[in-house]
């Protein structure tokens, strides 16, 4: 779902890009009378990084998801993901991003944790900000939880970084850039333990996208993932 080299795509959408991570040198190895005290602190472990959906900016949303989704190599991709088996790749921050397609519809079963915060794009793109305002003008889309229709947010122009990793089905390239990015989108917060289903569509000009999600939402799952960085 390309125009040009610019991708559309559904948040579970059109188009993308993405983010990488460098290795920090740990330096020298503890003394053993520094670990015995470490074994020994009452201290409690820290809480994973948990940012609230609601207060993401339109920028910082747009963002975040496009970084995620170029972060991330093709053949592990969750916008090329064929049926949800990489849903979970390098999601952070209490923060669940569902993926689109780059066109066509497919079928996909996600397990996450239950205080995940979803949100996905129904319809999305990124490029220069004068293609935006024809890209919204034709915009169509649907988003339905359980046979509920949901609420969307129409987000024009927005000026956004993308941190991109090599081998990423949007940029095929590591390093930043900044953009603009426009779409239809939904923050559809967390959900009950139990089977879901969250349907989306969307459209722009001879650009279709959709995805059918079976979301497994469970308390047994460990949340490492959610802390993962992109």
């Amino acid at each position: 779902m390309r125009s040009g080299r610019v991708p559309v795509l559904l948040s579970a959408v059109l188009a993308l890009v993405s983010a990488c991570s460098g290795a920090v040198d740990p330096g020298p190895a503890p003394s053993s009378a520094l670990g015995a005290q470490a074994a020994t602190s009452d201290e409690p472990t820290p809480e994973p990084t948990r940012v609230d959906l609601r207060t993401l900016t339109p920028a910082e949303l747009q963002g975040r998801w496009w970084s995620w989704a170029a972060s991330i190599e093709s053949g592990r991709n969750p916008v090329t993901d064929p049926d949800g088996r990489f849903c979970g790749e390098r999601q952070k921050d209490g923060i669940w991003l569902l993926a689109g397609t780059f066109g066509g519809t497919v079928a996909r079963t996600c397990t996450l944790p239950v205080n995940a915060q979803i949100a996905f794009p129904v319809l999305n793109r990124y490029g220069p900000a004068a293609d935006c305002l024809p890209f919204m003008n034709e915009a169509k889309g649907s988003a339905v939880l359980d046979g509920r229709n949901l609420a969307i947010e129409e987000l024009g122009a927005t000026p956004i970084t993308v941190n991109t990793a090599p081998g990423n089905p949007v940029s095929d390239k590591r390093g930043y850039f900044f953009t603009y990015s426009c779409g239809l989108w939904v923050r559809l917060g967390t959900l009950t333990p139990g089977r879901h289903e969250v349907v989306f569509r969307g459209s722009s000009g001879d650009v279709s996208v959709g995805v059918d999600y079976s979301l497994v939402v469970t308390d047994r799952m460990p949340a490492p993932s959610l802390s993962q960085s992109v």
